[in-house]
């Protein structure tokens, strides 16, 4: 038996021809190519909505930051009146304890010394 007769499958049943080989391959290709082509379109419908997404929340971002931006004027405005009440406040408790010291060392000159030490500095004789 000559060898390539054993390779020779062409009167074999049910063997494909080359032809529709071709045939079967082109379909194969076909239909990966529509479901590529289904996938490509699904895949720029979600890139669509992914942009229209990051479009609002970008908006979403910027009305935040400038709302930020008015809060954080606004507490810096507020700061600031604090700042100042709280160095009037402060000025005028020193005033008042000075004015208080004064008036204690005039009285005391007044009454010849008889009054205790301790009453201006807050401490408890020992």
């Amino acid at each position: 038996m000559d060898p390539y007769e054993i390779e020779d499958t062409s009167d074999w049943l049910g063997t494909p021809t080359p032809l529709e080989m071709y045939k079967h391959s082109c379909l194969m290709l076909e239909n990966e190519v529509q479901e590529l082509t289904t996938q490509l379109r699904k895949a720029r419908q979600d890139i669509f909505g992914l942009i229209e997404m990051h479009a609002a929340e970008a908006k979403e971002a910027a009305r935040l930051r400038a709302e930020l931006k008015e809060i954080r004027w606004e507490l810096s405005g507020q700061y600031l009146k604090y700042s100042n009440l709280d160095n009037r406040t402060r000025s005028e408790i020193t005033a008042r304890d000075r004015l208080v010291a004064e008036l204690y060392q005039r009285l005391k000159v007044h009454e010849g010394d008889s009054l205790p030490d301790y009453i201006i500095t807050n401490s408890q004789p020992g």
